[in-house]
């Protein structure tokens, strides 16, 4: 028997479903490029007693070829005025610090009550200086493979400066268009150490987009960069001149060393056995120093291996071994800042405190602070073209420093900030906080472009940690347009 005749109306009906899922799967496609994965609101938090007196909301957003990097933040609100103040996204350093040691270490509204918390029941307590007094703040979890971001594949975990950049870059394009809301609030991109060398490159992607009329457009003012690195190279030899600042090597050896070394402590010529006898007494001066703050106590155990004068450790990494301090009858004494990590590590791995803050389940094997193992490749090693291109641009920039951090001198940031040859617009001077000397500042400016540099007396690496309330004094006059 012969198949019956399909109408022209089958045909037509046939063609029209296929055009539809054709459009369907495109939409699809296309969709996660313009929509937060996934967004939960916080009342409560474990650890923290009652309902939380800010707004907190968490989530991913997929970045990458098919989403396949899913970036984790925490959002929130300013406690001023959401609509009006300004929007920050934030990065931690490292590369691989999650933001979450942004969030309740520096710059955020919560911290740990140590005098309360115990090792298996960390609480929380306000503080009173966080920046999210004045602002809105993301804290992102980049690159993948930091805190909770984590990807589909493990070709998504390879990463680069470049790349990370990009990634942070359609992130938020794409978290701004899941909140219009916040289209309209100036837009501010800030981090510390070794974001020094990212947020530059996503500025100018911003700025490059908007230029290009790619969607939405960002109303970007400026960026803000603490105990930045910049150019590695010269961030990491400058501890040298540091040190002999701060007294830690006498005036004949800094002498000698400059002499034999010729000024290069870095890449240094083994054969060259004058420099490299006085590199050893210099390693020997500041090897029991804690370089996240010389004026701190040190842990031997709890740090890794002594800092030569040209590793790139950073402190943040300084809990390498906790486990030990896991298990410890007790915490040995003097008191070490690595001790306050603790708590972290503890409340953050805890399924239940993974549930309230939405983490999927089995994304990740274990949150650490800082994650020393990822497959990251150093890819930029000098963002100073990135400076002078947006400061054509007339963006306005906050630069500070701890005076006592020798991971990130003050003496080499300085330093590359004045071979930019802008013009002085105000001389070195003391700024105040509650009539005490907080730091020394000073202005530079090109045409419409304002660089703020500032010096935070007492702040180590990074700076908000140590003195939060001069920091926070700091940030706030500044998001206002007032002088430090």
């Amino acid at each position: 028997m012969a198949p019956p005749l399909r109408s022209e109306a089958d045909n037509d009906s046939k063609y029209l479903t296929k055009m539809l899922l054709s459009c369907l799967l495109l939409l699809i496609l296309l969709l996660p490029n313009y929509i937060v994965v996934s967004q939960t609101i916080i009342s409560t938090l474990p650890g923290f007693p009652g309902d939380l007196p800010f707004k907190l909301e968490t989530g991913y957003v997929g970045v990458g070829e098919l989403d396949d990097v899913q970036l984790f933040y925490y959002f929130v609100e300013s406690g001023g005025s959401p609509k009006d103040d300004p929007l920050v996204l934030w990065l931690t350093g490292g590369p691989g610090c999650s933001a979450f040691s942004g969030l309740v270490y520096e710059i955020g509204p919560l911290s740990f009550d140590f005098t309360e918390s115990s090792k298996s029941s960390p609480t929380f307590k306000l503080n009173p200086y966080s920046w999210t007094k004045v602002a809105n703040i993301i804290f992102l979890d980049a690159p993948v493979g930091t805190g909770f971001s984590y990807a589909k594949s493990w070709e998504g975990y390879n990463m680069t400066d470049t790349l990370s950049a990009a990634q942070t870059y359609e992130f938020i394009r794409k978290w701004l268009m899941a909140h219009p809301t916040f289209q309209r609030n100036p837009l501010y991109i800030a981090g510390d150490s070794y974001s020094g060398i990212v947020v530059p490159i996503i500025v100018e992607k911003i700025s490059d987009g908007n230029e290009a009329g790619r969607k939405p457009a960002m109303n970007l003012q400026g960026y803000v960069l603490g105990d930045p690195t910049t150019v590695p190279h010269d961030d990491y030899n400058s501890r040298i001149p540091f040190a002999h600042r701060k007294t830690l090597i006498s005036d004949e050896l800094y002498e000698s060393i400059k002499t034999n070394c010729n000024g290069e402590y870095i890449n240094i010529d083994p054969t060259n056995t004058p420099c490299v006898s006085d590199l050893i007494a210099v390693t020997e001066c500041i090897s029991k120093l804690y370089t996240g703050n010389i004026l701190e106590p040190t842990c031997s155990y709890l740090s890794p291996k002594p800092l030569a004068v040209g590793s790139k450790w950073d402190p943040s990494y300084g809990e390498d071994s906790v486990d030990l301090l896991l298990t410890a009858p007790q915490i040995p004494k003097p008191w070490c800042r690595s001790y306050n990590y603790l708590f972290v590590y503890i409340w953050a791995n805890n399924k239940t405190v993974q549930e309230a803050l939405g983490i999927r389940e089995g994304s990740i094997k274990e949150w650490t602070r800082c994650n020393a193992s990822l497959s990251y490749t150093d890819n930029v090693f000098s963002t100073l073209d990135y400076h002078r291109n947006l400061i054509k641009k007339g963006y306005r920039m906050l630069i500070y420093s701890g005076d006592q951090d020798m991971v990130i001198p003050y003496v080499g940031t300085h330093a590359w900030i004045k071979s930019l040859n802008l013009t002085v617009s105000e001389d070195w001077e003391p700024w105040f906080v509650d009539g005490q000397v907080a730091g020394y500042a000073m202005e530079y400016n090109y045409k419409k472009c304002r660089l703020r540099y500032a010096i935070v007396k007492g702040g180590g690496h990074t700076a908000p940690e140590y003195k939060p309330k001069e920091c926070f004094a700091m940030i706030e006059r500044w998001f206002a347009y007032y002088p430090l």
